[in-house]
């Protein structure tokens, strides 16, 4: 009789408890089949995941959640931590509409307890959970996961130093993979080599016995009068200089964390060991393991970067052809053209070189080219800076990682009126990485900063006008677009910019017009041909800046028409469309205005394709909208079929 499969046999982390440890390396073998097989399918994050499995057996072999918390940083490396919290099942549906989270959900499970997916959080909410225990009298431990990439970021660092002077029993698993998504920067993210020595070394100095002879012989030392405080600072001296003969000396032990490490993070047999070590102490410990990115899938293994996020395999709606661009490609390529000529152009990324379409730049002018790791509000002031010494930095950072940034983009650029550009990628809607990646809020955000420029492009020839004018302006000017197929060759898009003035896609003098903005042009475009098969003529009018607007100038455009609709792809508070009805409102109230955009609520996980339908910003819910809005406002004679759209 075939034996039941060891992953199959585990609802909760109770019965993980119950198997034997020599089956535990066949039950890592099963979760790697696993994830590889879903992850194939669904996409999601595949060699972070490969990377943590024996990490996360051990942890949940040695600790008991919910009583114990664990807190993932970023979060999307969790999805053995599902599979042993009784999520298998349902893992078929993991980053589906309507299915689990590709990160961790408080909803999902009790043994979820912290939502994360940025980067650097962990270290903070993990203090926050365990002095909240404390507080209360409870017991359990706090386990915060954090890899090389995410401690780069300023809030971790914060977090640490305030953890280490409350001196409580925080633990902290340092994850060495030497890779982030983009290879890491900085001092912290050499890896030191794992010997045998070292790791021996490590596990004594985690044991209780050993820790309670130190605490015994520090109390004796300070005992002593007079002088019992100098015999130990030189102790302490004396014991740090040994030390960095034999080991790669820590920030940790300076900022007062019990540094435990290097440890092999694919021996669950060792991992156990010292967490269960680890476990006892009563002071704030820092483990450090080293594991390898995409470990036991050798295509993840030898390119952790391409396999970081893995496109889903049966989704050919919201799959790019390969003979077509993104927005983010137009944005790399015309880049990189424009700073063959002009040498004053530097770009900068937080760890999303790929991402963010600079691979090219990176490859053709590395001296100007610069990943600052995980750190938005340094990657801004730094651009600052550059562009004080007389540069042009362009900044290129996702929409939803630009929110960390708010104070240093006004404070640092803003206000000093610096010529500086961000490219703001993945704004509007995200395919399947939920809440916490929509890129909803830049435009309610940025928009109410002085003296900025906010464009949207919505093809590739209208991305290279903009582009020309934010480097020849001298201003400080953001960029907003999707991560799409950026359309070509639309009639009229290619017009010359005026600044703060829109273009006509369609003018045929009808009575209705229609608004649209960058990414939701083609729904635009398409929505005004469903309406028309009705018998609906409808104009379109593509904004192009989201600020400033020429309000005299859009006034006088729009005033032709009785009714006005306007789509965006960010939230609708706060949103363009909002400005504009206030402006309605001041100059001609008269038109009909309506306008949808995101709502406000946040959006969970699903193809951007359904997100579009969810939000009704596909071109059918578009025109479905607009028609609803003239029928319920017939103040124009206007002949259409009456018939619903399908």
């Amino acid at each position: 009789m075939k034996q039941k499969p060891l992953l199959n046999r585990i609802n909760s982390p109770d019965n993980l408890k119950e198997l034997p440890l020599a089956s535990l390396p066949d039950l890592a073998k099963e979760i790697r089949n696993r994830i590889i097989e879903v992850v194939d399918r669904n996409g999601g994050h595949m060699a972070s995941n490969l990377g943590v499995v024996e990490l996360t057996i051990a942890m949940h072999r040695v600790f008991t959640t919910p009583e114990d918390q664990f807190v993932w940083d970023v979060g999307h490396q969790c999805y053995t931590h599902k599979l042993l919290t009784g999520r298998n099942e349902s893992f078929e549906s993991i980053r589906l509409k309507d299915g689990l989270s590709g990160f961790p959900k408080r909803d999902e499970s009790i043994h979820d307890i912290v939502e994360t997916g940025h980067a650097s959080t962990s270290i903070s909410a993990s203090l926050g959970l365990l002095v909240g225990k404390r507080l209360k009298g409870e017991k359990g431990k706090v386990v915060a996961v954090i890899g090389d990439g995410a401690i780069t970021g300023g809030m971790a660092f914060e977090a640490l130093n305030h953890s280490g002077h409350l001196r409580k029993d925080l633990i902290i698993i340092y994850n060495d993979n030497n890779m982030s998504i983009s290879r890491n920067v900085g001092g912290l993210s050499s890896r030191s080599a794992i010997s045998k020595s070292s790791s021996y070394v490590s596990r004594i100095t985690a044991t209780r016995y050993y820790q309670r002879i130190r605490d015994n012989i520090d109390k004796g030392l300070l005992s002593i009068p007079f002088l019992g405080y100098r015999i130990f600072q030189f102790v302490m001296r004396m014991k740090r200089g040994v030390k960095a003969l034999f080991f790669k000396e820590t920030i940790f032990s300076d900022l007062g964390f019990e540094y435990v490490g290097p440890i092999d993070g694919h021996s669950i047999s060792m991992l156990t060991k010292v967490l269960e070590n680890v476990k006892k102490l009563q002071k704030p410990v820092i483990v450090h393991v080293v594991t390898k990115k995409g470990k036991g899938y050798t295509k993840a293994e030898e390119n952790p970067s391409d396999y970081h996020g893995v496109s889903p395999i049966p989704f050919p709606v919201d799959i790019i052809p390969k003979n077509k661009s993104t927005y983010t490609d137009v944005f790399g390529e015309l880049l990189t053209n424009i700073a063959a000529e002009n040498k004053s152009i530097i770009a900068i990324t937080a760890a999303m070189a790929k991402g963010t379409g600079l691979i090219p730049f990176q490859n053709k002018f590395p001296d100007r080219f610069f990943d600052v790791g995980i750190a938005e509000q340094h990657a801004v002031t730094f651009g600052a800076g550059l562009a004080a010494s007389g540069f042009t930095p362009v900044i290129a950072i996702y929409s939803t990682f630009m929110q960390r940034a708010v104070d240093q983009l006004i404070h640092d650029i803003a206000i000093p009126g610096l010529p500086a550009i961000i490219a703001m990628d993945r704004s509007g809607m995200v395919s399947s990485d939920g809440e916490t990646h929509q890129g909803a809020f830049d435009i309610a955000i940025f928009s109410a900063i002085p003296s900025v420029v906010i464009m949207a492009p919505g093809s590739s020839e209208e991305f290279q006008l903009m582009l020309n004018y934010a480097i020849e302006s001298k201003k400080t000017v953001l960029f907003r677009y999707p991560k799409a197929e950026c359309p070509v060759g639309i009639n009229g898009i290619d017009s010359p910019l005026e600044i703060g003035r829109g273009v006509f896609i369609k003018h045929t003098y009808s009575r209705i017009l229609l608004i649209t903005l960058g990414g939701l042009v083609s729904e635009a475009i398409s929505a005004c041909e469903i309406l028309a098969d009705k018998g609906v003529d409808v104009d379109l009018y593509n904004l192009r800046f989201i600020k400033p607007l020429d309000k005299e100038y859009l006034i006088g455009q729009i005033s032709d028409y009785s009714h006005v609709f306007l789509v965006e792809d960010g939230s609708r508070r706060g949103g363009v469309g909002e400005y504009i009805a206030s402006l309605i409102a001041e100059k001609n109230k008269e038109i009909l205005f309506q306008h949808i955009g995101m709502p406000d609520h946040f959006l969970s996980q699903a193809l951007r394709s359904e997100l579009l339908v969810e939000c009704g910003l596909s071109d059918e819910g578009i025109a479905a909208s607009l028609l609803g809005f003239v029928k319920k406002n017939p103040s124009v004679n206007l002949k259409y079929k009456e018939h619903q759209l399908v």
